[in-house]
């Protein structure tokens, strides 16, 4: 472990392919670990997997890392460019008698391990290559590490406690590949140390690797970080979150209109608490986040809650904020050309009265698409039960009635609508409905002054008298 006294910690990613959901919730614990003890926190991509690590994905993560305002301190540093360094540490652990060159192919492993766990042994390596006194001609070697199987390795967990591993069951891990290339389990410890990490911070499924690991700090000379492994993350039906629950991915909530306050104080809520608070401010998560409070048990992921929690944000974010996030999404999807964008301060008027209904970007978007297009798709069943042929004369007569509003307010359409049911002797609803289907398509919208408002007298009126001439047929 360092020897500085400043709490630092690291979030890993493999540049493999979208940033998980189960990955954002690692580098947010220690993104707020961080934050709260006044640390540091480092942005590494573990990108020696040279078969799957892509730049599109680094630039993935980069990307969703921006987007929920994770900062790192350092950073992002890549395996790939540290290899002098590792090599140095390989070489060091040669030199001492602590790892070993082996030749054995990949088949041979294979083979040796059937034969072992048909006589009842641990598949583990059988050391053959140890007692080589000379290279072996036309092989390329790998190099593992000397373990010790003596005796128990006790990873003391911040979550889980003390836990025991038999170092009989641990074999001679790989440290470096024919390639040259580190593994995994060696590169993460050389890493750690060498950037002075205080606390390992991660997903419980790298609790295995972590005997292994504090075998290599000691072998190396260094005492090992502080560990706390998170539980993992499961679907609504109790099983390992995957895509058959629908979004896992970052960049898919983007997509589905996701605010990032919204997934920050979820997954911060995802296995850890504070008495029964729900919503937490960014601040208040920092000023409130410790390892006491962080559970053993998997969390269960519940899409609803978070949707909950995304409209609370909506509803509390600025309307020029999410005016120009939905103005992106129309753009996104050619809705909007460039060039011929509505006026911004009558699109926040829009977007005002959208909010409450609204519990994403994309459901905000929806609702805004009768206000901007000029020709609206109407939804059959409710053209059917509302533009029927009685009710053709009434959306005549109001249209007629407001082209003598002025100005074009709430409290002048209500006016009308109120004198006109009250002469035909109906309620509102009667004349409200049809007039939402014949401008917006739908029965569902704001309140209907609010929207014949925001429309505008021409674009409302002339929706109205089409619909009155449709009804009518």
């Amino acid at each position: 472990m360092s020897t500085t006294n400043t709490v630092r910690v690291r979030f890993a990613p493999s540049p493999t392919g979208a940033l998980h959901i189960g990955g954002v919730r690692t580098a947010l614990f220690n993104w707020l670990y961080a934050h709260h003890q006044g640390g540091k926190f480092i942005l590494r991509i573990e990108d020696t997997d040279q078969t799957r690590s892509t730049d599109e994905s680094i630039k993935i993560i980069l990307d969703g890392m921006k987007w929920l305002g994770l900062d790192w301190d350092e950073g992002p540093f890549r395996q790939t460019e540290r290899m002098d360094i590792y090599k140095e540490h390989v070489d060091r652990l040669l030199k001492e008698g602590k790892a070993y060159y082996c030749y054995c192919t990949a088949e041979e492993l294979e083979a040796r391990r059937k034969v072992a766990m048909a006589a009842g042994r641990a598949p583990k390596y059988d050391r053959k290559c140890r007692s080589l006194t000379a290279p072996v001609e036309g092989r390329t070697p790998s190099v593992r590490f000397l373990s010790t199987d003596e005796g128990q390795t006790i990873v003391r967990d911040m979550i889980h406690g003390a836990v025991t591993f038999e170092n009989q069951q641990l074999d001679d891990l790989i440290i470096q590949r024919s390639d040259g290339f580190p593994t995994y389990n060696f590169a993460v410890v050389v890493d750690d140390v060498t950037m002075n990490i205080t606390h390992v911070v991660r997903g419980d499924d790298h609790l295995n690797n972590t005997p292994r690991q504090i075998q290599l700090y000691q072998a190396l000379g260094y005492e090992p970080p502080q560990f706390a492994h998170l539980s993992m993350i499961l679907g609504p039906d109790k099983t390992k979150l995957s895509k058959r629950h629908g979004a896992t991915a970052v960049t898919e909530y983007i997509d589905l209109g996701y605010l990032p306050e919204a997934l920050v104080n979820y997954l911060a809520r995802l296995g850890w608490s504070s008495g029964d608070q729900e919503i937490f401010s960014r601040q208040e998560l920092i000023e409130k986040f410790s390892f006491d409070t962080v559970g053993k048990a998997p969390s269960v992921f519940n899409p609803e809650k978070l949707l909950w929690l995304n409209h609370h944000y909506i509803q509390q974010a600025d309307h020029g904020r999410l005016a120009e996030l939905v103005l992106d999404l129309l753009r996104k999807d050619g809705t909007v050309k460039q060039g011929a964008e509505p006026d911004k301060d009558w699109f926040k008027k829009l977007i005002a009265i959208l909010v409450e209904r609204s519990h994403t970007l994309v459901e905000m978007k929806t609702g805004a698409l009768p206000f901007i297009l000029d020709e609206i798709t109407m939804d059959e069943k409710a053209r059917s039960k509302q533009l029927t042929p009685d009710v053709a004369p009434l959306l005549m007569e109001l249209a007629g009635r407001l082209k003598a509003v002025e100005p074009f307010t709430h409290a002048g359409l209500e006016q009308v609508f109120n004198a006109l049911v009250a002469e035909k002797g109906i309620k509102l609803g009667k004349l409200g409905q049809p007039v939402r289907v014949a401008v917006t398509g739908g029965t569902v919208s704001p309140g209907i002054f609010e929207v014949l408002e925001v429309m505008g007298k021409e674009k409302a009126i002339k929706r109205i008298e089409a619909a009155a001439a449709m009804a009518k047929a």
